[in-house]
């Protein structure tokens, strides 16, 4: 059995299986959403869930994590993906609360060419959600 908080598989399953409905059962109504290319922090369930289906849609095709560190109310998943020929590469931090619904989830990406690709792709997904 892996030793992963159910938090931290409930987030791989909506990865894998790229469905953003498995976000209702796994944000809190007090997430905050903190984006590489929005500089204030989205707040709630409705914003985050609207930031998190896009990204799924967005890196979902080529992005794979690498790396991950956790304990047992957090998660460092380290990622990378290709966008349009533009490679990024990226860590998502996770905190998640005593019920195992996620009240933090903060994205940071490199390069600045695959930021600035990932910050125009995410624009095209969020106008057109």
């Amino acid at each position: 059995m892996s030793d992963e908080p159910a938090a931290l598989r409930s987030w791989h399953a909506v990865v894998a299986s790229k469905d953003p409905a498995l976000l209702d059962d796994l944000l809190a109504d007090d997430v905050v959403f903190r984006s590489p290319a929005v500089f204030t922090p989205q707040e709630g369930k409705a914003l985050t869930t609207s930031y998190l289906s896009a990204a799924v849609k967005v890196l979902g095709p080529t992005m794979r994590y690498t790396g991950q560190w956790h304990d047992q109310a957090s998660a460092v998943l380290e990622f990378e993906a290709d966008l349009d020929g533009s490679y990024v590469q990226g860590v998502d931090i996770l905190r998640w609360n005593a019920e195992g619904r996620l009240v933090s989830f903060t994205v940071m990406v490199r390069p600045l060419r695959g930021l600035q690709k990932l910050v125009e792709l995410m624009a095209r997904q969020l106008d057109a959600g």
